[in-house]
């Protein structure tokens, strides 16, 4: 009970972290530029959430045809319908419940194909490992493709921190930065060690090596080639979601790639704050856009229908597989063992 009631108080949390970021990124458009917001979506070319649509319901199938990839050294080989199935099932949860949907995926496909849920969960912190090292790699490259605006801007954010009213550097903030950074480095390694007992402490040291542990396992994979290509296949399909994205909108139209590439990283970022991404994604698109030369307002609205169209895609295709789930099983021929089709 009490476990149900703190899953319940984190999902509320980040509920209302999200609602409240919807509410002050509306605030944030300058009253001159309402219409425009207003102006933007009412204008815009819904006709594009078809290719969309079709763009990141591939990027779906490849994550679970990679995910299908991680089960074959335990010996297992689940069909890919129900792999898709448990994949977008799981989605669906998340945006009642974070983290939900990969607890109900693994038990999912334990059901229906005879796989081991407790087996899946290495599967599930080798997948996670590896998202974040692509999300880290999406950040690198548009820190490269973009230097000139992001690399700048956080060149302009470093040198008002330490900047003097003389208009130099102070070296006085700097040396008050640096002891601080000494001295919270200092910290955290001490609460580490003292407090090494407390379950938080326990739970993050668990992510670190579950993340370590992730990323050095594709040693034991068979397929290394097919499974990096469909991890860059996977970020390469929500570049393109994103790039077509842009065409929605007045104003953000014909923007390039390397535009595509900011915007993805940080809106990203956004989908894990909050669940489904609500609020924060397309405020962090929008932050993005408008350092691109867009204006807030504009920004903000494709953001908007960026995240709109995946919440549908994720909504439409997790209800359809809840229900084709069981039929599908169910008209499975009764000969075929689960661990002998492919």
């Amino acid at each position: 009970m009490a476990r149900k009631l703190k899953v319940f108080i984190k999902y509320l949390f980040f509920l209302g972290l999200g609602i409240f970021l919807v509410a002050w990124s509306l605030h944030q458009i300058p009253a001159n530029q309402w219409n425009e917001f207003t102006g933007a979506l009412k204008h815009a070319r819904y006709i594009l959430f078809i290719p969309v649509f079709f763009i990141l319901t591939l990027s779906h199938i490849f994550r679970a045809l990679r995910w299908k990839i991680l089960m074959q050294p335990l010996g297992y080989f689940p069909t890919l319908i129900n792999t898709f199935f448990a994949v977008m099932i799981g989605y669906l949860a998340n945006l009642a419940v974070p983290r939900l949907g990969e607890v109900l995926k693994c038990t999912l496909l334990a059901r229906y194909e005879k796989v081991p849920a407790e087996k899946l969960v290495g599967t599930i912190v080798v997948e996670r490992a590896f998202d974040v090292l692509s999300l880290g790699i999406v950040f690198i490259l548009a820190f490269l493709t973009q230097y000139e605006i992001i690399g700048d801007y956080a060149i302009q954010l470093v040198k008002q921190l330490f900047q003097s009213k003389s208009g130099g550097v102070s070296l006085r903030k700097l040396g008050i930065a640096i002891l601080v950074l000494i001295v919270v480095i200092f910290i955290i390694r001490h609460w580490f060690q003292r407090f090494a007992h407390l379950k938080i402490v326990i739970q993050i040291k668990k992510i670190i090596k579950g993340i370590w542990e992730g990323l050095i396992s594709i040693k034991n994979i068979k397929q290394k080639g097919l499974f990096i290509f469909y991890s860059a296949a996977i970020w390469l399909l929500y570049l393109l979601g994103t790039w077509i994205g842009f065409y929605a909108t007045i104003g953000t139209s014909g923007l390039s790639f390397p535009v595509a590439f900011s915007a993805l990283a940080f809106a990203s970022i956004g989908m894990i704050l909050t669940p489904g991404g609500i609020g924060a994604y397309a405020y962090f698109m929008a932050m993005v856009l408008e350092k691109n030369g867009v204006a807030y307002g504009i920004g903000y609205a494709n953001g908007t229908l960026q995240w709109f169209a995946q919440f549908i895609i994720i909504l439409l295709w997790g209800f359809v597989c809840l229900g084709l789930l069981p039929w599908y099983n169910k008209k499975r021929l009764p000969q075929q063992t689960p661990s002998t089709i492919h």
